[in-house]
């Protein structure tokens, strides 16, 4: 019996479904709290709100799904954020020191990781899993990715 068996009492495949998994949880909570954070720090009348709200929105709903996908098989979803954690604190300076524009790159910074992020871990991934990220989580992660990426471009 592999180290992994021993000690959860999942099959190691299983288990690196469930690592991959909260892997990409802790990602779409730490793109929920930079994006309140960047919201935090918006002007109320700013012209980005709408899109920062509908990304964090889309972030926490694929946060839910991977939850829920962790726990169908067979394992505890994350609870704490993961990388995006540098970028938390670029945006939460940025926005209040340096100006919207910059927080607004940051972000799009974490889209891209997003996005890479996702497409690398379908190809490690299979059955209903890699439907889920493929057919429903994926098309999400791209569409925040290429939000982020017009609005960084009205900014140029």
């Amino acid at each position: 019996m592999s180290s992994n068996m021993a000690s959860s009492g999942v099959a190691p495949s299983t288990q690196t479904q469930i690592d991959t998994l909260n892997s990409l949880l802790r990602g779409e909570l730490s793109a929920v709290e930079t994006y309140e954070i960047a919201l935090g720090r918006l002007e109320e009348a700013s012209a980005s709100r709408s899109t920062l709200q509908l990304c964090r929105d889309s972030h926490q709903r694929r946060a839910d799904l991977v939850a829920m996908e962790v726990q169908r098989v067979g394992g505890e979803p994350s609870a704490k954020s993961g990388p995006w954690g540098a970028l938390m604190k670029i945006v939460e300076m940025g926005a209040a020191a340096f100006g919207e524009k910059l927080a607004i790159a940051a972000l799009e910074e974490g889209e891209d990781k997003g996005l890479r992020d996702y497409r690398e871990a379908t190809h490690g991934l299979t059955g209903p899993t890699r439907t889920l990220l493929v057919r429903d989580v994926l098309p999400l992660q791209e569409l925040t990715h290429r939000k982020m990426s017009q609005l960084k471009e009205s900014y140029s």
